[in-house]
């Protein structure tokens, strides 16, 4: 059976959730930049990327599992040939070589001022 995982502070404005589990199976949709206790997108890419990763982590624990069990990341740049922020949180959350999940940097072409976002697909064991 799917379940709906929705975080509060991360709702989006329209009425779909944050991410959905069937099985052991969990995929999220665009995960932003926003604080989820403000709900201010800090300006610059180092912020914006501090946010979306901790706003992963809060996914994946909402749907019953940690990054452990995250399988593949799809981040969404502005500006895909600055990756540095994303790398700097991306060795914080799988700082072990052996156990990261792939992934792949698209050109975000959102509205707004997001300059990253990302997506996840999981695997809670």
């Amino acid at each position: 059976m799917r379940k709906s995982i929705s975080v509060e502070g991360l709702n989006h404005r329209h009425p779909i959730p944050n991410a959905c589990r069937i099985g052991s199976m969990v995929f999220s949709g665009a995960i932003h930049a926003a604080s989820p206790t403000t709900r201010a997108v800090p300006d610059e890419l180092a912020g914006q990327a501090a946010n979306v990763f901790a706003n992963m982590r809060a996914i994946i624990e909402a749907a019953g599992g940690s990054v452990e069990d995250i399988i593949k990341v799809d981040v969404y740049l502005r500006d895909s040939t600055d990756r540095t922020a994303v790398n700097e949180e991306w060795l914080r959350m799988f700082p072990d070589p052996d156990s990261r999940p792939a992934r792949h940097v698209r050109p975000l072409t959102a509205d707004g001022p997001s300059l990253v976002q990302c997506e996840f697909v999981a695997v809670v064991s």
